[in-house]
């Protein structure tokens, strides 16, 4: 039995809240993590998750065994970089773990993380881009891009970044044939290009409506932003997506920008890493990269 890597499966399902979810993150089938933590309880001789069909709930002993392994597996991870904090304190070094959003992440911290390795040539890097909450501690990330409110945490920094704005946009040749609407209200009448990923009751919500929902509809879905960028180039219908995905296609003129002075209330994004009285020279330079280049302008 590996007890650590056990210790981090239990501590992943206890984040989680289900087996499946933490096999997900842990990158293990639900049966092996099934095993894990079965071991693991036979190795402490006491019961750590109360199980029923939908989730996994902590037992008091479970609670406690949380708090500990976690400060275990904090030192683990500390002890592993002891050579990089004993080396070339100002020379990073290393490997470095990221967790970014989809968009974002493909758009920004993709070309971010590639000037980050021109830059020190010491260091490797993984990103890992999925519209997922990752947990930072449990999976062993360094740092992760968060778009959306936070939880309270007493085990991560998080920083401020630039909000993530949303943005109605439209080839000029799909106005030429159905016309530009003049209001939110008029989206009813036009071909919307929806993303599968999203509450099917969740809407386009704009200011002027009051915060309600237009369920618009279309020809075209997709699950990925970039494929919807792309049908609206072609001028498949009108495209709701982040800023940073179609900045560069508004400022060439390939899409025109609509409502903007009506459009979704921006969303906070922040970047978040462990809370170390001593960060690692590589986990330093790579806050300072990002800071400056996507947090808040003055």
């Amino acid at each position: 039995m590996d007890l650590l890597r056990a210790m981090a499966v239990f501590v992943s399902v206890a984040d989680t809240g289900s087996f499946a979810a933490a096999a997900q993150a842990q990158r293990l089938s639900a049966v092996m993590v099934g095993k894990h933590v079965r071991q693991l309880e036979e190795r402490l001789g006491a019961r750590l998750l109360q199980r029923d069909t939908r989730k996994q709930r902590l037992t008091e002993a479970g609670a406690a065994f949380l708090a500990e392994a976690r400060q275990v597996l904090e030192q683990v991870r500390r002890a592993e970089t002891v050579t990089e904090r004993l080396g070339d304190g100002a020379r990073p070094r290393g490997h470095l773990r990221v967790s970014a959003p989809l968009t974002l992440g493909t758009v920004a911290i993709a070309p971010l993380a590639t000037a980050y390795l021109r830059a020190y040539p010491d260091v490797s890097l993984d990103l890992a881009l999925e519209d997922r909450a990752a947990d930072l501690i449990a999976e062993g990330y360094d740092a992760a891009i968060r778009i959306g409110p936070l939880p309270d945490s007493d085990h991560l920094v998080a920083r401020p970044l630039r909000p993530y704005r949303m943005m109605v946009c439209a080839a000029p040749s799909y106005l030429r044939e159905r016309g530009t609407p003049a209001s939110p209200a008029e989206l009813i009448g036009h071909s919307c290009l929806n993303h599968l990923l999203w509450h099917p009751n969740a809407g386009w919500r704009f200011a002027s409506l009051g915060g309600e929902a237009l369920r618009l509809h279309g020809r075209f879905a997709s699950n990925h932003g970039e494929a919807l960028r792309r049908a609206a180039l072609d001028g498949c219908g009108i495209v709701l997506q982040p800023e940073v995905l179609l900045a560069d296609d508004i400022a060439a003129g390939r899409l025109v920008p609509l409502f903007e002075d009506d459009l979704p209330p921006p969303r906070p994004v922040h970047l978040l890493y462990p809370r170390d009285r001593q960060p690692l020279p590589k986990l330093s330079r790579f806050i300072e990269l990002v800071m400056e280049t996507l947090g808040p302008r003055e």
